[in-house]
């Protein structure tokens, strides 16, 4: 399983709104057949595994991370049937698809056919595998990730704004791998406006290269403030913008965006900002299924005050930087009381060139 496992994880960053699968078919101790889930239309993990063993499948096992489909509702043919048809005599899953068309129906379909079924091999590695995906299915929003690079003392801008670059080029290059692993980067105008960022993820900068996938770039602008120079705004075809806004932003101010293939999306307002659960909502309906947050101060601490986050990853410079009118990570208001803090879980700390990485759940 822990082979299958490393199979899945080939598709990180490829398969969502679908989940990350792999599979393998074994006989007589020998592995014969193995697959992962490409992308969204492409055949399954278990059905890779299987057309590459063949013949051998007969009365061999088979692994797979997730619970075999048997739904129509996808682009692709149900893999239980397919499974049965294979002959194998066993089939191992390390969890079953919490997904209300699945949901224990595919390895009741095995079980009726007269395989043995074993499930929980490997269950939090396979959960963890797939946190953004069992996340959204569960709750019909994307798991959302906070990330940002601080000073050692928790600052992400000079008191005239300047944060460009705080941490070094290896954990920036970290950040556009973690980019290119996610559905959509979501900003406030902000940031869009001091630092007129691509929010591409890039394979390299000489000669720019982009990844193969790029995320969604979701801008938080209540008043319509972006400027249309912003290279946010540029080459739609390449990476596509969604720009969110309120009732305080005219008509006319939202055409020149649509005529550049720029999105613009009104939603509900809270406190004259655009409210963020929406948002979430909105984006977990579109099959969005992971938010990376790269927005300055306001944004965090809007997101954890809204209780959006569900893991924080901040890279830290070994600098200081001081002075209480710098820009700390989390802005608005600090809570009166310590036990009003929030906690992280499962927290790791590690080295990335000159920097310190400390993440954790919450």
């Amino acid at each position: 399983m822990t082979l299958a496992l490393r199979l899945a994880a080939k598709g990180r960053g490829k398969t969502s709104p679908n989940p990350m699968v792999g599979a393998l078919v074994v006989k007589n101790g020998r592995i014969v057949g193995r697959g992962y889930h490409h992308g969204p239309g492409q055949p399954h993990a278990e059905i890779l595994a299987l057309t590459q063993a063949g013949s051998r499948a007969n009365g061999a096992t088979l692994y797979v991370t997730l619970e075999p489909c048997c739904h129509l509702l996808k682009r692709t043919p149900p893999c239980a049937p397919a499974v049965i048809q294979s002959g194998v005599r066993q089939v191992v899953v390390a969890m079953v698809d919490p997904n209300p068309s699945v949901k224990g129906r595919g390895i009741a379909a095995l079980r009726r056919a007269g395989i043995t079924v074993t499930t929980g091999t490997a269950q939090e590695e396979a959960a963890q595998l797939n946190r953004a995906y069992l996340h959204w299915v569960r709750t019909g929003r994307p798991y959302v990730i906070l990330k940002a690079g601080m000073t050692l003392d928790g600052k992400v801008a000079t008191a005239k704004g300047e944060s460009q670059w705080i941490t070094g080029p290896r954990a920036r290059q970290e950040a556009h791998r973690l980019r290119s692993q996610v559905d959509a980067v979501v900003v406030g105008v902000g940031t869009v406006i001091h630092d007129d960022p691509a929010l591409t993820a890039r394979l390299s900068d000489r000669p720019l290269k982009l990844a193969s996938r790029q995320p969604l770039r979701v801008v938080l602008d209540s008043k319509l403030r972006t400027p249309m120079t912003a290279r946010i705004c540029a080459k739609q075809d390449q990476a596509r913008t969604l720009i969110v806004t309120t009732s305080r932003a005219s008509q006319s101010r939202r055409r020149p965006f649509e005529r550049a293939g720029v999105e613009v999306l009104s939603l509900s307002k809270k406190k004259g900002r655009v409210s963020l659960p929406a948002l979430m909502t909105v984006l977990g309906k579109r099959g969005i299924t992971s938010v990376l947050i790269e927005g300055g101060s306001t944004v965090n601490a809007a997101a954890l005050r809204a209780k959006l986050v569900n893991h924080v990853l901040f890279y830290l410079a070994p600098t200081l930087l001081g002075g209480q009118d710098a820009m700390a990570v989390i802005g608005d208001r600090s809570p009166e009381r310590l036990a009003q803090a929030l906690t992280l879980h499962h927290v790791t700390v590690r080295r990335i060139g000159n920097d310190m990485v400390v993440e954790g759940d919450l």
